[in-house]
């Protein structure tokens, strides 16, 4: 059976702190794995901000996200401080990838890793954009994290 497998960069643009909170966790008493995404999906907005855009406001337009893919690697509990990595590759006409890995701080254990497909979306047409090509030069002007 074929399994998804995530190629990680060697290098991150950017990276966050996020706690694991109580409502994050499923039965087994650890991270669920569909609110695992909440966290990726808080990272995204700090990432976006941190170089001064918004989700909705990214040189005039907007993003989508359109797919997603995640590896799971080990479990993450309660209170764990996890750091996330982020930095965007994959770049098409429309849209990017944001590839990202989850570890746990104290550890340095790898708690998952995945990409984030974003289109670049024009929200008053309702139709997707070419990626602004200043986010493209601001992003690879971006020092390593």
């Amino acid at each position: 059976m074929a399994r998804i497998q995530i190629e990680v960069p060697k290098h991150f643009v950017f990276k966050t702190e996020l706690s694991v909170y109580v409502g994050h966790l499923n039965y087994g008493n650890h991270l669920d794995n569909a609110l695992l995404l909440s966290l990726v999906s808080e990272a995204r907005l700090r990432f976006f901000k941190s170089i001064g855009y918004t989700e909705l406001d990214i040189e005039g337009v907007g993003i989508v996200v359109s797919d997603v893919a995640v590896q799971y690697i080990s479990e993450a509990f309660h209170a764990d401080t996890l750091v996330v990595s982020m930095t965007p590759n994959d770049f098409l006409p429309k849209g990017c990838d944001l590839v990202w890995t989850l570890h746990e701080k104290t550890s340095g254990r790898e708690v998952a890793r995945g990409k984030t497909g974003i289109v670049f979306f024009d929200y008053t047409h309702k139709k997707p954009v070419h990626v602004p090509a200043s986010f493209v030069e601001k992003v690879n002007r971006l020092p390593l994290a």
